[in-house]
């Protein structure tokens, strides 16, 4: 991968050159998780020998409104109903549970060393006959597709350079914007602080002037 694309393009995982961006899924409720109000978490076992962590992130109570919000997670479809003795993670309507099937999408992310999958979709597979046909689109995808070296063609090597010129110039107006805020607020802090001592001197000489005078009117 050339290094300019892998500045354009926020991916980190690569499959013979391909950029990896989103993650598809298949496989088994084997653990569901209340972490806390922001994250609750699905854990998928997709018969590879090893389970995957799904994380669901939750909109908090502030921030949900019933109004604009489909649901109450960043999935619009899925939602987590939590409670006085109850929790359940609900896909349309349906409840999921241990043992349920559900194909995910999502992008990869790591907590504390263990790599997770951010969701971003799911459904729930009902039928033997659904997961059949994920399994036969993905193994033509590998084949058409990942198992293909990916290569940039010209066009879109001049739009990644396009792209990554008006990057650039974003990054040096951001840049000297924020030296003129600096510069403001350096000022601004000179000023406040020279308005300060100017009013502490007057302060500290009107003392003065009043010590004199009492001190004149205690001789008398």
């Amino acid at each position: 991968m050339r290094p300019d694309v892998e500045r354009l393009v926020p991916y980190t995982y690569f499959y013979l050159n391909h950029p990896i961006r989103y993650i598809y899924l298949v496989g088994v409720v084997v653990a569901i998780d209340d972490i806390n109000l922001r994250y609750t978490t699905l854990t998928l076992d997709d018969g590879s020998g090893a389970t995957l962590e799904i994380k669901i992130k939750r909109l908090l109570p502030e921030i949900y409104n019933p109004v604009d919000s489909p649901s109450n997670t960043e999935v619009d479809n899925l939602n987590v109903l939590a409670g006085l003795g109850l929790f359940d993670v609900t896909v349309n309507d349906q409840t999921v549970d241990i043992g349920t099937i559900v194909k995910v999408k999502g992008t990869i992310s790591e907590f504390r060393g263990f790599k997770q999958l951010e969701l971003k979709r799911i459904w729930i597979v009902s039928t033997t006959n659904e997961e059949a046909k994920f399994w036969e689109a993905l193994a033509t995808f590998k084949k058409d597709v990942l198992g293909r070296p990916w290569h940039l063609s010209k066009t879109e090597g001049k739009n990644i350079k396009k792209e990554l010129k008006i990057e650039r110039k974003k990054a040096r107006e951001h840049d000297r914007q924020k030296a003129v805020h600096e510069a403001k607020k350096q000022e601004q802090r000179q000023a406040r602080a020279e308005y300060l001592a100017q009013r502490e001197a007057k302060y500290e000489m009107r003392r003065r002037k009043e010590e004199i005078m009492l001190s004149s009117g205690a001789l008398i």
